[in-house]
């Protein structure tokens, strides 16, 4: 005869490996993923570069743009990581490219958008900074979306593929007399 209290316990152990239960807390749960965030600057008319650069210089856009990726990791394509002076401090640096083979001191190199989450495992956040292509790629896989919006319409030779349709305004973070910061979510 088995007492009561071993009962209790086998009841209460099927009910922690049971994944019907209610528990806030799954021993088993599998890893978090990460949430990925394209952070995008864009024109008006939806430039968002020329000549490999941005077409415009706003201080309070690129301040927003280090609090917001500062301490995370940020991914770009090939031409992104040209453009950029050098590493940027305070964040993994991963440049996405088929062709590179070896990239300068403190870029880490993959070849797949495909394996940025796999690459980045145990990573709360996932910044995508571009470019156009990488943009196009990986904004399906993307849980938000920071659009600095600017105001007025510059040239330029490259542009953002159409994402708004799959996401929706949650909130404007800035707003001045040049850009506004929107936080997109996906519906």
């Amino acid at each position: 005869m088995t007492s009561s209290w071993s009962g209790t316990i086998l009841i209460q152990a099927s009910r922690l490996l049971s994944p019907f239960n209610a528990f806030p807390f799954h021993p088993i749960d599998p890893v978090k993923k990460p949430r990925i965030i394209a952070v995008i600057a864009m024109a008006s008319n939806r430039v968002i570069g020329k000549d490999g650069d941005l077409p415009w210089r706003l201080p309070a856009d690129l301040k927003l743009f280090k609090k917001n990726t500062l301490g995370h990791p940020i991914v770009m394509g090939r031409k992104t990581m040209e453009s950029l002076p050098g590493v940027l401090p305070g964040r993994r640096n991963v440049v996405i490219s088929r062709t590179a083979t070896e990239l300068d001191e403190g870029f880490e190199l993959i070849n797949d958008c495909n394996d940025v989450t796999e690459f980045l495992e145990g990573e709360e956040k996932i910044f995508i900074i571009g470019g156009a292509q990488i943009f196009a790629e990986m904004l399906p896989l993307c849980d938000e979306v920071l659009l600095s919006y600017v105001y007025h319409p510059y040239e330029g030779d490259t542009y953002l593929p159409e994402f708004e349709d799959d996401f929706t305004v949650e909130e404007i973070l800035h707003k001045d007399d040049d850009f506004e910061l929107r936080r997109y979510v996906r519906r």
